[in-house]
Protein backbone atom coordinates (compact mmCIF):
# COMPACT_ATOMS: atom_id res chain seq x y z
CA UNK A 1 0.00 0.00 0.00
CA UNK A 2 1.32 3.63 -0.96
CA UNK A 3 2.83 5.26 1.76
CA UNK A 4 0.33 8.40 1.91
CA UNK A 5 1.13 11.72 4.63
CA UNK A 6 -1.49 14.79 4.78
CA UNK A 7 -0.96 17.95 2.88
CA UNK A 8 0.83 20.40 5.92
CA UNK A 9 -1.73 21.66 8.34
CA UNK A 10 -2.64 25.51 7.99
CA UNK A 11 -5.34 25.60 10.69
CA UNK A 12 -5.91 29.18 11.89
CA UNK A 13 -5.10 30.57 8.43
CA UNK A 14 -9.12 30.47 7.35
CA UNK A 15 -9.22 33.91 7.27
CA UNK A 16 -6.17 34.55 5.20
CA UNK A 17 -7.65 31.63 3.01
CA UNK A 18 -10.99 33.97 1.90
CA UNK A 19 -9.00 36.67 1.41
CA UNK A 20 -6.85 34.67 -1.07
CA UNK A 21 -9.67 33.86 -2.55
CA UNK A 22 -10.40 37.45 -3.50
CA UNK A 23 -6.78 38.24 -4.22
CA UNK A 24 -5.77 35.23 -6.13
CA UNK A 25 -5.56 36.41 -10.04
CA UNK A 26 -7.44 33.33 -12.26
CA UNK A 27 -5.21 31.06 -14.06
CA UNK A 28 -6.00 29.91 -17.44
CA UNK A 29 -4.76 26.77 -18.77
CA UNK A 30 -1.00 27.09 -20.00
CA UNK A 31 -0.45 27.29 -23.92
CA UNK A 32 0.94 24.09 -23.90
CA UNK A 33 -2.06 22.05 -22.84
CA UNK A 34 -3.42 19.65 -24.97
CA UNK A 35 -5.82 16.67 -24.25
CA UNK A 36 -4.92 14.90 -27.78
CA UNK A 37 -5.41 11.42 -27.94
CA UNK A 38 -7.03 10.86 -24.49
CA UNK A 39 -10.15 9.70 -23.11
CA UNK A 40 -11.88 11.44 -20.44
CA UNK A 41 -15.35 11.30 -18.53
CA UNK A 42 -16.66 14.60 -16.69
CA UNK A 43 -20.40 13.68 -14.85
CA UNK A 44 -22.95 16.55 -14.57
CA UNK A 45 -21.48 17.87 -17.80
CA UNK A 46 -24.79 19.06 -19.74
CA UNK A 47 -24.70 22.26 -17.89
CA UNK A 48 -23.12 24.63 -15.52
CA UNK A 49 -18.59 24.24 -14.98
CA UNK A 50 -19.33 20.38 -16.43
CA UNK A 51 -20.67 21.70 -19.46
CA UNK A 52 -17.72 24.30 -19.50
CA UNK A 53 -15.02 21.79 -18.57
CA UNK A 54 -15.86 19.75 -21.57
CA UNK A 55 -15.92 22.61 -24.40
CA UNK A 56 -12.49 23.67 -23.28
CA UNK A 57 -10.80 20.19 -23.02
CA UNK A 58 -12.39 20.01 -26.52
CA UNK A 59 -10.83 23.04 -27.34
CA UNK A 60 -7.73 21.87 -26.38
CA UNK A 61 -7.94 18.67 -28.38
CA UNK A 62 -9.56 16.15 -26.13
CA UNK A 63 -10.03 12.82 -28.40
CA UNK A 64 -13.02 10.90 -26.91
CA UNK A 65 -15.36 12.95 -24.46
CA UNK A 66 -18.09 10.89 -22.04
CA UNK A 67 -20.67 13.04 -21.06
CA UNK A 68 -22.07 10.99 -17.93
CA UNK A 69 -25.16 12.69 -16.84
CA UNK A 70 -28.81 11.98 -15.50
CA UNK A 71 -31.06 13.00 -18.42
CA UNK A 72 -30.07 11.43 -21.32
CA UNK A 73 -31.78 14.71 -23.41
CA UNK A 74 -31.02 16.86 -21.40
CA UNK A 75 -26.92 15.68 -22.76
CA UNK A 76 -28.00 14.91 -26.18
CA UNK A 77 -29.07 18.44 -26.22
CA UNK A 78 -25.92 19.60 -24.82
CA UNK A 79 -23.41 17.52 -27.10
CA UNK A 80 -25.34 18.28 -30.14
CA UNK A 81 -23.70 21.38 -30.10
CA UNK A 82 -20.37 20.20 -28.57
CA UNK A 83 -20.32 17.81 -32.02
CA UNK A 84 -20.72 20.49 -34.28
CA UNK A 85 -17.89 22.68 -32.58
CA UNK A 86 -15.46 19.88 -32.96
CA UNK A 87 -16.77 17.63 -35.70
CA UNK A 88 -13.29 15.67 -35.48
CA UNK A 89 -13.87 14.74 -31.58
CA UNK A 90 -15.79 11.67 -30.02
CA UNK A 91 -18.61 12.81 -27.86
CA UNK A 92 -20.64 10.26 -25.97
CA UNK A 93 -23.48 10.58 -23.83
CA UNK A 94 -24.06 7.96 -21.44
CA UNK A 95 -26.47 7.54 -18.24
CA UNK A 96 -25.49 8.41 -14.77
CA UNK A 97 -28.05 8.55 -11.90
CA UNK A 98 -26.27 9.41 -8.69
CA UNK A 99 -28.83 8.17 -6.90
CA UNK A 100 -28.83 4.98 -8.28
CA UNK A 101 -26.36 2.46 -7.28
CA UNK A 102 -27.33 0.40 -10.01
CA UNK A 103 -26.63 3.57 -12.13
CA UNK A 104 -23.69 3.70 -11.45
CA UNK A 105 -22.84 0.26 -11.53
CA UNK A 106 -23.87 -0.06 -15.06
CA UNK A 107 -21.96 3.02 -16.02
CA UNK A 108 -18.88 1.69 -14.48
CA UNK A 109 -19.15 -1.96 -16.57
CA UNK A 110 -19.30 0.35 -19.43
CA UNK A 111 -16.25 1.81 -18.48
CA UNK A 112 -14.50 -1.44 -18.42
CA UNK A 113 -15.19 -1.66 -22.03
CA UNK A 114 -13.30 1.21 -22.97
CA UNK A 115 -9.78 1.14 -24.27
CA UNK A 116 -8.31 3.85 -22.58
CA UNK A 117 -9.28 5.78 -19.87
CA UNK A 118 -7.22 8.95 -19.28
CA UNK A 119 -9.25 11.50 -17.08
CA UNK A 120 -12.14 11.62 -14.93
CA UNK A 121 -13.65 14.57 -13.46
CA UNK A 122 -16.36 13.66 -10.75
CA UNK A 123 -18.38 16.75 -10.88
CA UNK A 124 -21.94 15.97 -10.30
CA UNK A 125 -23.16 17.51 -6.78
CA UNK A 126 -26.65 18.57 -5.07
CA UNK A 127 -27.26 20.76 -2.50
CA UNK A 128 -30.67 19.75 -0.71
CA UNK A 129 -32.30 23.50 0.24
CA UNK A 130 -34.84 23.68 2.85
CA UNK A 131 -36.43 20.33 2.55
CA UNK A 132 -35.68 16.41 3.56
CA UNK A 133 -35.58 13.96 1.01
CA UNK A 134 -34.84 10.07 1.67
CA UNK A 135 -33.45 8.21 -1.36
CA UNK A 136 -35.68 5.12 -1.45
CA UNK A 137 -33.69 2.45 -3.15
CA UNK A 138 -30.29 3.36 -0.58
CA UNK A 139 -32.38 4.58 2.45
CA UNK A 140 -29.90 7.75 2.49
CA UNK A 141 -30.14 11.67 2.38
CA UNK A 142 -30.17 12.87 -1.15
CA UNK A 143 -27.26 15.09 -0.50
CA UNK A 144 -24.76 12.52 1.16
CA UNK A 145 -26.01 10.11 -1.42
CA UNK A 146 -24.86 12.06 -4.40
CA UNK A 147 -22.16 14.60 -2.95
CA UNK A 148 -20.12 11.32 -1.24
CA UNK A 149 -21.83 7.97 -1.21
CA UNK A 150 -22.26 7.45 -4.65
CA UNK A 151 -19.25 9.43 -5.50
CA UNK A 152 -17.06 6.76 -3.59
CA UNK A 153 -18.43 4.11 -5.54
CA UNK A 154 -17.83 5.70 -8.70
CA UNK A 155 -14.30 6.52 -7.83
CA UNK A 156 -13.36 3.08 -6.16
CA UNK A 157 -14.70 1.46 -9.64
CA UNK A 158 -12.80 3.57 -11.72
CA UNK A 159 -9.90 3.56 -10.71
CA UNK A 160 -8.50 -0.23 -11.92
CA UNK A 161 -9.56 1.01 -15.45
CA UNK A 162 -7.70 4.18 -14.94
CA UNK A 163 -4.52 2.21 -13.55
CA UNK A 164 -4.73 0.02 -16.75
CA UNK A 165 -4.81 2.96 -18.85
CA UNK A 166 -1.65 4.75 -17.40
CA UNK A 167 0.18 1.63 -17.71
CA UNK A 168 -0.51 1.32 -21.18
CA UNK A 169 0.47 5.23 -22.03
CA UNK A 170 3.43 5.14 -19.48
CA UNK A 171 1.15 8.53 -18.04
CA UNK A 172 -0.63 8.67 -15.00
CA UNK A 173 -3.78 8.64 -14.65
CA UNK A 174 -5.95 12.07 -13.57
CA UNK A 175 -8.96 11.45 -11.02
CA UNK A 176 -10.29 14.88 -9.46
CA UNK A 177 -12.99 15.37 -7.32
CA UNK A 178 -15.10 18.25 -7.37
CA UNK A 179 -14.91 19.56 -3.36
CA UNK A 180 -16.13 23.13 -2.26
CA UNK A 181 -14.00 25.77 -0.03
CA UNK A 182 -17.60 25.04 2.23
CA UNK A 183 -15.57 21.81 3.47
CA UNK A 184 -13.18 24.60 5.81
CA UNK A 185 -16.33 25.82 7.32
CA UNK A 186 -17.70 21.76 8.11
CA UNK A 187 -18.28 21.08 11.79
CA UNK A 188 -19.46 17.35 11.02
CA UNK A 189 -21.43 17.60 14.18
CA UNK A 190 -22.50 13.99 14.13
CA UNK A 191 -18.97 12.56 13.91
CA UNK A 192 -19.45 10.62 17.46
CA UNK A 193 -22.58 8.99 16.16
CA UNK A 194 -22.28 5.19 15.46
CA UNK A 195 -22.58 4.17 12.97
CA UNK A 196 -21.79 7.21 11.17
CA UNK A 197 -23.15 7.36 7.59
CA UNK A 198 -27.07 5.84 9.14
CA UNK A 199 -26.79 9.24 11.23
CA UNK A 200 -27.02 11.48 8.28
CA UNK A 201 -30.51 9.82 7.44
CA UNK A 202 -32.76 11.11 10.71
CA UNK A 203 -35.40 12.89 10.05
CA UNK A 204 -35.86 16.15 11.59
CA UNK A 205 -36.47 19.80 11.43
CA UNK A 206 -34.55 20.53 8.10
CA UNK A 207 -33.44 24.35 7.66
CA UNK A 208 -31.87 26.38 5.06
CA UNK A 209 -28.79 26.59 7.58
CA UNK A 210 -29.21 22.97 8.08
CA UNK A 211 -28.81 22.06 4.50
CA UNK A 212 -25.54 24.10 4.29
CA UNK A 213 -23.92 22.57 7.17
CA UNK A 214 -25.05 18.85 4.97
CA UNK A 215 -23.52 20.23 1.42
CA UNK A 216 -20.30 21.84 3.71
CA UNK A 217 -19.72 18.43 5.41
CA UNK A 218 -20.45 15.94 2.67
CA UNK A 219 -17.56 18.26 0.74
CA UNK A 220 -15.36 17.82 3.81
CA UNK A 221 -16.18 13.88 3.36
CA UNK A 222 -14.96 14.24 -0.10
CA UNK A 223 -11.19 15.46 1.20
CA UNK A 224 -11.49 12.20 3.52
CA UNK A 225 -12.13 9.93 0.30
CA UNK A 226 -9.47 11.60 -1.82
CA UNK A 227 -7.18 11.29 1.41
CA UNK A 228 -7.72 7.63 1.58
CA UNK A 229 -7.59 6.53 -2.12
CA UNK A 230 -4.40 7.86 -2.19
CA UNK A 231 -3.05 5.11 0.21
CA UNK A 232 -4.14 2.21 -2.18
CA UNK A 233 -2.81 3.98 -5.43
CA UNK A 234 0.41 6.29 -6.38
CA UNK A 235 0.72 9.40 -8.33
CA UNK A 236 2.60 7.48 -11.08
CA UNK A 237 -0.40 5.09 -11.60
CA UNK A 238 -3.35 7.60 -11.22
CA UNK A 239 -3.35 11.41 -9.84
CA UNK A 240 -6.11 11.50 -7.31
CA UNK A 241 -7.22 15.06 -5.93
CA UNK A 242 -9.62 17.01 -4.71
CA UNK A 243 -10.82 20.37 -6.74
CA UNK A 244 -12.91 23.49 -5.58
CA UNK A 245 -13.31 26.17 -8.11
CA UNK A 246 -14.53 28.44 -5.62
CA UNK A 247 -17.72 30.54 -5.32
CA UNK A 248 -18.96 30.50 -9.21
CA UNK A 249 -21.67 32.21 -10.72
CA UNK A 250 -23.94 30.55 -13.29
CA UNK A 251 -24.48 27.08 -12.35
CA UNK A 252 -27.50 25.19 -10.90
CA UNK A 253 -26.04 23.98 -7.85
CA UNK A 254 -27.90 27.06 -5.92
CA UNK A 255 -31.05 27.03 -8.17
CA UNK A 256 -33.57 26.21 -5.40
CA UNK A 257 -32.42 29.45 -3.48
CA UNK A 258 -35.32 30.81 -1.37
CA UNK A 259 -35.85 33.73 0.82
CA UNK A 260 -32.79 35.42 2.40
CA UNK A 261 -30.61 32.98 0.53
CA UNK A 262 -31.80 33.63 -2.60
CA UNK A 263 -31.19 37.08 -1.93
CA UNK A 264 -27.68 36.15 -0.19
CA UNK A 265 -26.63 34.05 -3.35
CA UNK A 266 -27.00 37.24 -6.14
CA UNK A 267 -25.38 38.96 -3.80
CA UNK A 268 -22.13 37.13 -3.63
CA UNK A 269 -22.58 37.10 -7.56
CA UNK A 270 -20.76 40.28 -7.36
CA UNK A 271 -17.50 39.25 -6.64
CA UNK A 272 -17.96 35.32 -7.74
CA UNK A 273 -15.94 33.79 -10.07
CA UNK A 274 -17.17 33.38 -14.04
CA UNK A 275 -17.77 29.95 -15.43
CA UNK A 276 -14.57 30.01 -17.07
CA UNK A 277 -12.45 31.11 -14.10
CA UNK A 278 -14.33 28.42 -12.31
CA UNK A 279 -13.21 25.78 -14.51
CA UNK A 280 -9.66 26.73 -14.84
CA UNK A 281 -9.80 25.87 -11.45
CA UNK A 282 -10.63 22.18 -12.95
CA UNK A 283 -7.96 22.05 -15.73
CA UNK A 284 -5.31 23.23 -13.18
CA UNK A 285 -6.28 20.05 -11.21
CA UNK A 286 -6.00 17.93 -14.01
CA UNK A 287 -2.79 19.04 -16.01
CA UNK A 288 -1.36 22.00 -14.48
CA UNK A 289 -0.40 20.58 -10.96
CA UNK A 290 1.42 16.82 -10.79
CA UNK A 291 1.92 14.54 -8.62
CA UNK A 292 2.47 16.91 -5.44
CA UNK A 293 -1.20 16.93 -6.09
CA UNK A 294 -2.13 13.55 -5.27
CA UNK A 295 -4.00 12.95 -2.15
CA UNK A 296 -5.01 16.76 -1.41
CA UNK A 297 -7.16 19.63 -1.53
CA UNK A 298 -6.67 21.86 -4.80
CA UNK A 299 -7.80 26.04 -4.07
CA UNK A 300 -6.87 28.96 -5.72
CA UNK A 301 -4.79 27.30 -7.72
CA UNK A 302 -2.32 25.71 -5.00
CA UNK A 303 -2.24 22.54 -3.02
CA UNK A 304 -3.48 23.41 0.23
CA UNK A 305 -4.35 21.62 3.59
CA UNK A 306 -7.79 19.92 4.25
CA UNK A 307 -10.45 20.81 6.24
CA UNK A 308 -8.94 21.11 9.80
CA UNK A 309 -11.16 19.28 11.31
CA UNK A 310 -8.92 16.11 9.23
CA UNK A 311 -5.90 16.97 11.32
CA UNK A 312 -7.47 16.94 15.25
CA UNK A 313 -7.26 13.16 16.28
CA UNK A 314 -11.01 13.46 16.57
CA UNK A 315 -11.12 13.98 12.79
CA UNK A 316 -8.18 11.21 12.02
CA UNK A 317 -10.29 9.15 13.84
CA UNK A 318 -13.98 10.08 11.89
CA UNK A 319 -11.90 9.51 8.30
CA UNK A 320 -11.03 5.79 8.80
CA UNK A 321 -14.41 5.45 10.51
CA UNK A 322 -16.15 6.61 7.83
CA UNK A 323 -13.83 4.71 5.16
CA UNK A 324 -14.71 1.89 7.08
CA UNK A 325 -18.25 2.53 7.08
CA UNK A 326 -17.90 3.17 3.09
CA UNK A 327 -16.32 -0.23 2.47
CA UNK A 328 -19.22 -1.69 4.38
CA UNK A 329 -22.23 0.32 2.92
CA UNK A 330 -21.07 -0.67 -0.89
CA UNK A 331 -19.18 -3.94 -0.02
CA UNK A 332 -22.70 -5.50 -2.52
CA UNK A 333 -20.42 -3.91 -5.29
CA UNK A 334 -17.47 -5.58 -4.30
CA UNK A 335 -15.22 -2.27 -3.18
CA UNK A 336 -12.60 -4.25 -1.07
CA UNK A 337 -11.67 -6.66 -3.47
CA UNK A 338 -11.14 -3.52 -6.06
CA UNK A 339 -9.00 -1.64 -3.56
CA UNK A 340 -6.76 -4.28 -3.02
CA UNK A 341 -6.28 -5.29 -6.63
CA UNK A 342 -4.89 -1.96 -6.77
CA UNK A 343 -1.69 -2.55 -4.99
Amino acid sequence: MPSMTMPPDHRGQGARTVEALFKTKPLPPPPSTTFAGQTAIITGSNQGLGLRCSEIMLEHHLNHLIMAVRSIDKGEKAASLLRKAHPSAKIDVWALDMLSYESVQSFAQRVEQLHRLDVAILNAGYWEMGSWHIEPSTGHETTVQVNYISTALLAILLLPVMKRSSQASQRPGRLSIISSGLAMAAKFENANEAPLLPSFDRMGAFSVGAGQERYSTTKAMVCMLVYKLSQFITADEVIVNAVDPGFTKGTALLRGAKGLMKIGVAAANATARTIDQGTWCYIDGIVTKGKESHGSYLTNWRVNSFPSLMYTPKGKQTTERLWEETLQELDFAGVRSVMKSLN
